[in-house]
């Protein structure tokens, strides 16, 4: 059986990233979305397991002590990170796995398993970015230009991805990722073992 890879992905807020996810899960079978683990109470509706795995502070530590984390970080006092063993687990079932997950953590976990495919999404322009931003109508000036320029910084780290998928439609982005994925698949480290069985 072949095994699963590992495929990062990552984005500036308003990016879309997430709905391009949702997008390739919905034509894509044999995927696993990983799930991150946080110290951090469970808001209403989230479940355990689906939104993140809740872990208290103590276990989430031990976690760490044994090297349980592709990633980890400390975020307003909460930490948050991404569990190695249900990556694993998939991958040795020939599972893709996909993470969606921040620039920062993408850099850990490409230290930690080089074969990790980095994929950055982003929309046509920085000004579509800024649109996107202002369209939601969610947040107020502030937060909007502290999104915008934590974007500057993500986008000066782009260039350690493998792959850019620029997001203006969501079908053609999502495409773009699933081609991605086969091709990768398609790479002669995957595939040498089928000729040398000859």
């Amino acid at each position: 059986m072949t095994k699963g890879k590992l495929f990062v992905i990552s984005g500036p807020s308003g990016s879309g990233k997430s709905t391009v996810i949702r997008e390739v899960f919905a034509k894509r079978d044999n995927l696993y979305f990983s799930v991150s683990a946080t110290t951090r109470e469970p808001r209403h509706g989230e479940v355990n397991g689906i939104n993140y795995w809740f872990l208290d502070t103590q276990s989430f530590k031990k976690k760490i002590a044994e090297d349980g984390f592709l990633e980890y970080a400390q975020y307003v006092g909460n930490y948050y990170g991404t569990p190695v063993e249900p990556i694993n687990e998939h991958i040795q079932l020939g599972e893709d796995v996909i993470l969606d997950i921040e620039v920062q953590g993408a850099l850990q976990i490409k230290e930690k398993v080089p074969d990790a495919v980095l994929i950055f999404v982003f929309p046509p322009s920085f000004a579509e970015l800024e649109r996107r931003l202002r369209g939601r109508k969610t947040e107020n000036e502030k937060r909007i230009l502290d999104r915008l320029e934590t974007a500057r910084k993500e986008c000066e780290k782009a260039d350690i991805y493998d792959y850019i998928v620029i997001n203006d439609k969501v079908e053609q982005a999502a495409e773009e990722i699933m081609a991605i994925m086969s091709a990768e698949k398609c790479r002669t480290k995957n595939r040498i073992c089928f000729i040398r069985e000859v």
